[in-house]
């Protein structure tokens, strides 16, 4: 049962996905860490990584769930798993796609 959603990017102020420093600081080798986000969130201030957490900003969150999808029926058993994946992540990423366009800015309407 694929759901998609979109606004959840509006609960906080992002300044840097931060790939250099992450990259600087070796987190790629260490930690599998890719990014090291900053963004401006309460109550801290400047927040490094989110690892304290936040006060998510309010924001209007929208979710389709989708209608299932029966890999085994439509693909069959022995059905190769990147076709399947394939096929989902298409459905999901339309769906997604016409959710991000219902979209009315400012987010908290």
């Amino acid at each position: 049962m694929p759901v998609v959603s979109v606004g959840g990017q509006d609960t906080y102020l992002p300044l840097s996905d931060g790939r250099g420093i992450a990259k600087a600081l070796g987190l790629d080798r260490l930690a599998r860490l890719k990014v090291l986000p900053i963004s401006l969130a309460l109550p801290w201030g400047l927040n490094v990584g989110d690892f304290l957490g936040h006060i998510p900003l309010p924001a209007k969150i929208r979710m389709e769930v989708l209608e299932p999808i029966d890999v085994n029926k439509r693909f069959g058993t022995d059905a190769d798993s990147d076709e399947a994946y394939d096929y989902v992540t298409t459905r999901m990423q339309e769906a997604l796609t016409a959710l991000a366009a219902e979209r009315i800015l400012p987010p908290l309407l």
